[in-house]
């Protein structure tokens, strides 16, 4: 496919796939686009005769001939040629320590089996994150930044280990000249002044757990006694994120299910209480479980997702704006051509590291021995299966082939489409079609604010 073409905000938009360009065009060459080059102009003059003239037909034709000469419209894929399986070193960037395999909340869509990742609950010592930190620094290779999750169930509840990790971290830092940046996920409930300081002076990003509306987040995000957290959470997010000023990183994110395929008003709520940075994301569940989505959600979920993209484009012209990360796509040519490609990293890039000092692909792989990698005392012993993920790439997933947005979400999810399909290279379809929904939105907003 190379070319897509949609409607929203009133705007008639096309995408040349391979070259990324992006046009707002009128209606007689939003008509002609999908035929100009495969029919002559008589069988297109008698196609649209008594829509348009045969003069406009011709100008318009025209006008694609030159968006075609000048690189702009079906455009070959100039990156395919270039990639080949890959069989050489890979160093990583990214890990994920997943400090505690334990939670103080009883979360109903929990991906972590309420955070113990179905291997029983266990925090992290602090002898093994520094074992990690010093595995993360050798495996960097010439690697100068590094990226360090920290993670759980709730990582604050291993808050003294934390602290030894990355004063541990610190210290390596001088020791290699890495550049060792830290973010951690909370779900606010342990946040007190100690640890928001903390957090705010040592975590280059905090991503702050809260599903949006109390009725919606007291439904889901519940302590063990069934109670609900909104009331306790949203005046310790707030003061968390006002401390995170001069341009320091953090989100508060927040997951819909199908007990709020409204999530829209979860988004405005958390604009309205005034968060910059907000995040609702889809759950991703087997389709049995009762808070699953399901295909026939998503003219609901579509329908959210244009409202949020009017909204944005609103506040934004209001001097209101505020970011919502899956709108967040850099439309401008995107990412390097390495990550269009190949995504996230996950198991030659990125990995995840359990409390024992086990190595699994990614956080959402933890507890599949199947996908573990090796160990920090050891290294990684499943070459073979580093090299799988290196080449997951689209170009060796033929359904992403065949998709027009093959270069904005580069594969999709490995263990979502792992998990649904038992084969990383198989797409999980109902995530493919909210992400194209959501790059749609993404695009149309970025034309929308650019028309004045």
């Amino acid at each position: 496919m190379k070319i897509h073409k949609f409607k929203q905000m009133d705007m008639n938009i096309v995408i040349d796939v391979n070259s990324g360009a992006i046009h707002v065009v009128d209606d007689i060459v939003y008509d002609l686009v999908d035929t100009y080059n495969e029919k002559s102009v008589d069988e297109i003059n008698n196609i649209f005769e008594g829509k348009y003239t045969v003069e406009e037909i011709n100008e318009a034709i025209k006008e694609l001939k030159e968006l075609e000469e000048n690189g702009m419209l079906n455009t070959e894929d100039p990156y395919k040629k270039m990639i080949v399986n890959d069989n050489g070193p890979s160093f990583i960037k990214a890990m994920c320590l997943n400090i505690a395999h334990d939670c103080n909340l009883k979360c109903k869509y929990c991906f972590a089996s309420e955070g113990d990742y179905k291997g029983g609950k266990k925090l992290m010592s602090a002898e093994v994150g520094k074992k990690a930190i010093d595995f993360v620094i050798e495996n960097a290779g010439p690697r100068k930044n590094v990226e360090v999750d920290l993670f759980g169930g709730e990582p604050l509840m291993n808050f003294k280990a934390v602290k030894e990790i990355v004063d541990y971290a610190r210290q390596r830092e001088k020791e290699t000249g890495k550049n060792i940046r830290f973010t951690i996920t909370t779900n606010a409930t342990l946040l007190n002044e100690e640890i928001m300081n903390y957090i705010d002076e040592n975590m280059g990003n905090v991503v702050l757990s809260i599903d949006g509306r109390k009725e919606v987040n007291d439904r889901i995000r519940v302590r063990y006694d069934g109670t609900g957290i909104y009331d306790d959470i949203m005046p310790k997010i707030k003061a968390m994120v006002e401390k995170r000023q001069a341009g320091k990183q953090y989100y508060v994110r927040g997951t819909f299910t199908r007990e709020n395929l409204d999530f829209y008003d979860d988004v405005m709520l958390l604009a309205d209480e005034g968060f910059k940075e907000i995040s609702i994301e889809p759950v991703v569940l087997e389709d049995k479980h009762p808070l699953s989505l399901r295909q026939e959600d998503l003219p609901t979920i579509f329908e959210q997702y244009d409202k949020l993209a009017d909204e944005i484009v609103k506040r934004e012209k209001e001097g209101k704006g505020f970011k919502f990360y899956h709108f967040a796509i850099d439309v401008n040519g995107g990412p390097c051509v390495y990550k269009r490609i190949s995504g996230c990293g996950a198991g030659f890039e990125y990995v995840a590291v359990t409390p024992e000092g086990d190595i699994y692909p990614c956080h959402q792989f933890v507890g599949n021995e199947e996908f573990k990698l090796g160990d920090i005392y050891n290294g990684i012993n499943k070459h073979e299966l580093i090299k799988t993920f290196k080449n997951g790439h689209i170009y060796n997933k033929p359904k992403c082939m065949e998709c027009w947005a093959r270069f904005y979400c580069s594969g999709g999810c490995q263990a979502n489409n792992y998990n649904f399909n038992k084969d990383i290279h198989v797409p999980y379809e109902l995530g493919c079609e909210m992400m194209k929904k959501r790059v749609e939105c993404a695009i149309a907003i970025k034309a929308k604010l650019m028309e004045e």
